[in-house]
């Protein structure tokens, strides 16, 4: 993976972050200090530290409404956070545009969801091949890629399959393919099992972890079910927009 560059855009807190961000440990490829994000008069996270190391999986647990779903959407550029910084190898993203942060998605980010969010009317396939060719891979590259991951998530000869012909644990595999293709140097999953039951859930985070790994991506797993969080090597807890507990 190389270091992200992307031009930034100055806004009112772009000193204070970089007085705020600490010089990053070695090993350490993300890394949020000090994020504070409010909505109108509620404060969803409240000075939060954060980092995740190479190839290291990450739990983020805690009640609903407790931030830990705000914390991943100002780690992947999803949303700026209102103060602190986020920084990826070492470079701070937090200033970046609205631009700039759908490029950093793109290029260094997956993401798998509660539901998917697969396109209904594509193919498993290219619904897998679609982040490839919005970084410029041609249709049949990114094809060969998208068949290869599937093949390698247990889905050989599913590839033109659509969403609604498989079932939600095949879609989940279909989902983290596509989160994986670009070679990403961080994936997010935002509850990636929510929507299964306990058995197929464990496959799908036996799947997740295992492939993550093997692509050489850090993982960041959002979830309140301690059956999911056991799954990831390192995990912490999130109440009232503070981490108020850690463990491994």
């Amino acid at each position: 993976m190389t270091t992200p560059s992307f031009p930034a855009v100055p806004t009112q807190h772009t000193a204070a972050r970089a007085a705020a961000a600490p010089e990053p440990r070695p090993g350490i490829r993300l890394a949020g200090h000090g994020l504070v994000k409010r909505f109108g008069a509620t404060t969803a996270l409240a000075g939060v530290d954060v980092d995740l190391a190479d190839g290291e999986a990450l739990a983020v647990t805690g009640p609903s409404g407790s931030g830990k779903s705000t914390l991943l959407h100002c780690l992947a550029g999803i949303t700026s956070a209102d103060e602190g910084a986020v920084l990826l190898r070492g470079e701070d993203v937090s200033r970046l545009s609205e631009r700039g942060r759908s490029l950093l998605r793109r290029k260094h980010f997956g993401f798998v969801f509660q539901f998917g969010q697969l396109l209904a009317e594509l193919p498993a396939q290219e619904n897998v091949a679609l982040p490839a060719m919005l970084l410029g891979a041609s249709r049949k590259d990114a094809t060969r890629q998208a068949r290869q991951w599937l093949g390698s998530l247990g889905l050989a000869g599913m590839e033109t399959r659509r969403p609604g012909e498989l079932s939600g644990g095949q879609a989940q595999r279909v989902a983290v393919a596509r989160a994986l293709i670009t070679r990403p140097d961080v994936v997010f999953a935002d509850e990636p099992t929510g929507a299964l039951d306990q058995a197929t859930g464990a496959e799908v985070m036996k799947v997740l972890v295992e492939a993550t790994r093997a692509a050489g991506a850090s993982l960041v797993v959002v979830t309140h079910d301690e059956n999911v969080a056991a799954w990831c090597g390192r995990r912490i807890e999130v109440r009232d927009g503070r981490v108020v507990g850690a463990a491994r």
